[in-house]
């Protein structure tokens, strides 16, 4: 159980991290998709913002129960375990739900694909943490 908690922990601090960069970078090296958020379409209300930093803990909380699930089926070392449960991640729940928006609310090609890669990024991340911590 120790390893569980250790592992989820970790998991949410690093994608806590890693969803802090991936705002700054966009906003530093990407301004024209940064700009995009400003349409009123994205809610603008500062009590709302703070569910983007509680992300991380929602998807670590998810991608940890489908660890605990399924490690057994994916082999080799934690790398290439952890790089297979993001991309089954971003295939089965990413994808899916970023195709049901763009096909649904007014968001460009290009906002999805960053949509996609990050998800993916995350559930790969989270599997490598998993995958070493709590194998």
């Amino acid at each position: 159980m120790k390893k569980v908690i250790t592992a989820y922990v970790t998991a949410v601090i690093v994608l806590l991290a890693f969803s802090y960069l991936v705002l700054w970078l966009t906003i530093r090296l990407m301004p024209g998709i940064a700009e995009q958020y400003f349409d009123p379409m994205y809610s603008d209300s500062a009590k709302r913002s703070i569910l983007y930093f509680v992300h991380p803990f929602i998807v670590a909380l998810a991608l940890k129960y489908f660890w605990q699930r399924f490690r057994h089926m994916f082999k080799g070392k934690p790398l290439m375990r952890g790089m297979e449960v993001g991309l089954v991640y971003g295939l089965i729940a990413i994808l899916p739900a970023m195709w049901i928006t763009f096909s649904g609310l007014s968001v460009s090609i290009t906002i999805v694909a960053t949509w996609i890669i990050y998800g993916t990024l995350q559930g790969m991340i989270a599997g490598m943490i998993y995958a070493k911590i709590n194998p």
